[in-house]
């Protein structure tokens, strides 16, 4: 069998194990209304699948009332638990690729996992950043989860998140927002902690000012920020340099971090294997690097 028909096996597989998680999958509200600054619950709207793709990818548009997608291991549950975000330009979720297709691994070490269906940016007033509603929306669903931590089986304690390009810009601001939300605390869920415990960085997109060559001004590495695994891709265009700056400062605060930077397989390939890469290998490593923090268990890989 070549490696290219080893590659569309892997990626079939991975994809059917994803619908069929999917389907045992529940779908959550993550504010109590409507959503702050909106007017609008529009849950959102699937495009149509493009031609040729294949597995298809899904990509939601027009989310104006944000959810979480909660994916429970079925067995082996250690208590750790990831707030996953997708990919999509903000312009939209990728919610298999970047998404379910995550929490099927993260389920399989035994970790609960929440695909966010954050909002996206069709109503984006002008002057506001594309990431502050996905950030609000991240924020709220981790104080969610911490508030039902019992129900899911997550140790509040051990709650992190996995970002994945766009995502990847939200989960990075969130990583060094020491906690501070950027809403009004409305409910008693919002006593709880939205500072992620650990984060997974995979080519997060655009975090580096490319006008002055430093991380955008609201990521700012320090002392206080969780430790990090970040992954990305030397021939991306989106730019290594900002994963590799977001590393260089966590480092200097002596911050535990690990990065992994790979020749090639460019950008938003989630856990798809890339021909002619070995990217494929990163849930490898992740997975080595969440087992050596004690947030996963050996699973049934």
């Amino acid at each position: 069998m070549t490696n290219q028909v080893l590659r569309l096996t892997f990626t079939l597989a991975l994809f059917a194990s994803s619908i069929h998680a999917a389907d045992r999958a529940r779908n959550i509200p993550v504010w109590p209304g409507l959503a702050p600054g909106e007017s609008s619950d529009n849950p959102g709207e699937l495009q149509p699948f493009r031609k040729g793709e294949i597995p298809p990818v899904e990509r939601v548009v027009k989310i104006r009332k944000p959810g979480m997608d909660v994916f429970l291991p079925e067995k082996g549950a250690n208590g750790a638990g990831v707030l996953i975000l997708p990919g999509g330009g903000f312009g939209k979720v990728v919610t298999n690729k970047e998404g379910s297709e995550a929490a099927v691994w993260l389920n399989r070490l035994g970790i609960a996992a929440f695909v966010l269906r954050y909002r996206t940016n069709e109503a984006t007033p002008k002057g506001e950043p594309a990431w502050r509603r996905p950030l609000q929306d991240a924020q709220r669903a981790l104080r969610l989860i911490r508030d039902n931590a019992r129900k899911f089986g997550v140790d509040p304690a051990k709650l992190g998140v996995l970002g994945f390009s766009a995502g990847g810009q939200v989960a990075a601001i969130l990583h060094t927002r020491d906690g501070k939300a950027d809403y009004e605390a409305i409910d008693e869920v919002d006593r709880r902690s939205c500072r992620p415990d650990f984060s997974l960085l995979v080519y997060p997109w655009n975090v580096l000012d490319r006008k002055t060559g430093d991380l955008l001004s609201d990521i700012r590495p320090a002392a206080s920020s969780p430790k990090a695994f970040i992954v990305h891709t030397h021939d991306d265009r989106s730019s290594s340099l900002g994963s590799a700056l977001i590393y260089v400062g966590l480092k200097k605060h002596d911050v535990p971090a690990e990065l992994h930077v790979y020749a090639n397989g460019g950008h938003g390939y989630g856990m798809r294997p890339v021909k002619g890469s070995q990217i494929h290998t990163w849930p490898d490593r992740a997975t080595e690097w969440l087992r050596a923090n004690g947030l996963a268990g050996r699973g049934d890989d």
